[in-house]
């Protein structure tokens, strides 16, 4: 019987296709004809995922970004979005999306409310979604408050909030958390993680800041000089990494170097207070964490290296091979 639901299960899977919400075929793009921009990107962005579209200043992100919203027109048909070409879909598809994608255009005279208000009434949606809007991105108690009186965090979250009186099924976000500090950077991916998680929302969003991207997307693209470096899920890319290296910071260091050498031969004590030591990979953490613990270690702080960092680097420095999902 097992194995019966397993047959139908897999040929299931092989008739029906992954959704896509955002799809590219070889996307590529000019702004002379000595200057390619873009070159034959192709981009798969399933339905319910947070997709980090990750690469360096000048890769071409925020290229890409312009062309999924039609700021520029692409330069052929290779973007579909929710399984349609763009071209025929445009604007109307926009009630479907929100996006923040050039520096946000807010009325610091006016209260935050007052924004939203202006932006309703410029779109036609009722000003009862406000309040509701108001309260997920955590603006209620601030909301008759100047915008000039915001944080860059508040001002970013009442931008967001501005792209979610629609309701969209996907969010499309050009470096969103840039410039802000620790605390907005932590309140911007809360709020992220939280719409993709209670609502369903899909999300695209475009960065440089690499730890981030690590701690709240799910899936993963990377690109560099114009081309597609590697595609993939995020829990792929742990066996991409390979050994990571740990520095733990614990009492009694000296006396826990010694004790783990016997299983792990590549402890180092780094001083009074700091052991490092390698692992097979990310995923042996947990578990090696619990270990040392439930043995009567007191840590104060684990730190990973040979992370999404190192390996991203590989890809976008003088190591010129693509690995492609």
């Amino acid at each position: 019987m097992h194995g019966i639901i397993f047959i139908l299960s897999f040929v299931f899977q092989t008739i029906i296709p992954m959704s896509y919400v955002i799809q590219t075929d070889r996307l590529s793009y000019r702004y002379s004809k000595d200057r390619k921009v873009l070159d034959d990107i192709s981009l798969h962005i399933p339905r319910g995922s947070i997709y980090g579209f990750l690469g360096p200043n000048g890769a071409g992100k925020s290229t890409t970004m312009r062309l999924l919203t039609g700021i520029i027109p692409e330069q052929g048909n290779a973007i579909k979005l929710f399984g349609n070409p763009l071209k025929p879909q445009l604007p109307h598809v926009f009630e479907r999306i929100g996006s923040l994608i050039e520096q946000p255009a807010l009325y610091l005279h006016l209260s935050g409310i007052n924004n939203l208000r202006y932006i309703a009434k410029l779109r036609g949606f009722p000003e009862s979604k406000i309040p509701p809007v108001l309260e997920l991105v955590g603006l209620a108690k601030d909301s008759k408050r100047k915008v000039r009186q915001y944080s860059l965090g508040m001002k970013q979250r009442l931008a967001i909030a501005m792209t979610l009186l629609s309701e969209p099924d996907l969010l499309l976000l050009d470096e969103p958390v840039n410039g802000l500090d620790p605390s907005g950077i932590q309140e911007i991916r809360q709020l992220l993680v939280r719409l993709n998680k209670e609502r369903g929302v899909t999300i695209f969003i475009s960065s440089h800041l690499l730890s981030e991207i690590e701690k709240m997307c799910t899936h993963i693209g990377i690109i560099h000089k114009g081309k597609l470096r590697y595609e993939g899920e995020m829990r792929a890319i742990a066996s991409q990494l390979g050994e990571v290296s740990l520095q733990i910071t614990m009492q009694n260091a000296g006396e826990w170097a010694v004790k783990l050498s016997i299983e792990h031969p590549s402890v180092v004590l780094e001083n009074e207070n700091t052991i490092r030591l390698n692992l097979n990979s990310r995923e042996d953490i947990p578990q090696f964490s619990r270990n040392i613990i439930e043995g009567g270690a007191n840590i104060y702080e684990i730190k990973m290296a040979g992370s999404l960092e190192d390996w991203f680097l590989s890809l976008t420095g003088n190591n010129d091979s693509i690995r492609q999902k």
